[in-house]
């Protein structure tokens, strides 16, 4: 497989996740503008933080006042995720170059992991060669959505109705996410315990019960994987 092909299955595997994000990121557009946040910033955070959670989490602290210092702990506290991706595909990547490396990095967000990781597990020997346009064609294409969503919703902004009701959108696009991804009963158990642990931690403030969780989930995988063995 050369690079063009490539690019092109990481950016068809994405596309049908795009009807989940596209939602997602109109109500964060106008999640932003209501919580007094210009539109030119709502959309540079698009193309800076580029991680939808953390956006809402931004725009909701903002819209309260909270100290920047605290708004940007918390937005890296909810991010640290993405380090569980980057260590999962980095063996893969390991001899690509640094401008690689760093624009993968920026890119890699669960939807795109989540749409490429399949393919790059189907075949490790030759994911070996292709993994960087695989993960850049998932990356791409979840990137151009995201921006086109929030541009949407910031220019709709207040036509919008404030009880519409959208935020399903969410919860349903980790779901389309995670689902397909259980195969085995380790992966079941600890996807049951994290959600478990962030339901019972969800009163805890700056997201930190969705941290636990996942250190929760990542723990009883280990253990459910290494039983096994």
């Amino acid at each position: 497989m050369n690079g063009q092909a490539g690019f092109m299955l990481g950016l068809r595997a994405v596309l049908p996740l795009l009807l989940g994000v596209a939602p997602f990121g109109v109500i964060y557009g106008v999640v932003a503008l209501q919580s007094g946040i210009p539109a030119l910033a709502a959309m540079a955070m698009s193309s800076i933080v580029f991680a939808g959670s953390a956006q809402f989490l931004l725009a909701q602290l903002v819209g309260v006042g909270a100290p920047m210092l605290l708004s940007a702990g918390a937005v890296g506290l909810i991010n640290l995720r993405h380090a569980l991706y980057s260590a999962s595909v980095a063996p893969m990547l390991v001899r690509l170059p640094r401008r690689w490396k760093l624009l993968l990095a920026y890119l890699l967000t669960d939807e795109a992991y989540a749409a490429a990781i399949p393919h790059l597990l189907a075949d490790r020997e030759q994911a070996s060669s292709t993994a960087h346009w695989i993960l850049l064609g998932s990356g791409f294409g979840l990137w151009t959505g995201w921006q086109l969503a929030t541009l949407a919703g910031v220019v709709l902004g207040a036509q919008l109705p404030a009880g519409l009701g959208l935020d399903f959108a969410l919860p349903l696009t980790f779901i389309a996410i995670v689902v397909p991804m259980i195969t085995r009963r380790a992966l079941l158990a600890a996807a049951f315990a994290a959600g478990t642990a962030a339901v019972l931690l969800a009163a805890l403030p700056y997201k930190l019960g969705l941290f636990i969780a996942a250190l929760v989930g990542l723990a009883v995988g280990a253990l459910g994987s290494r039983e096994a063995a």
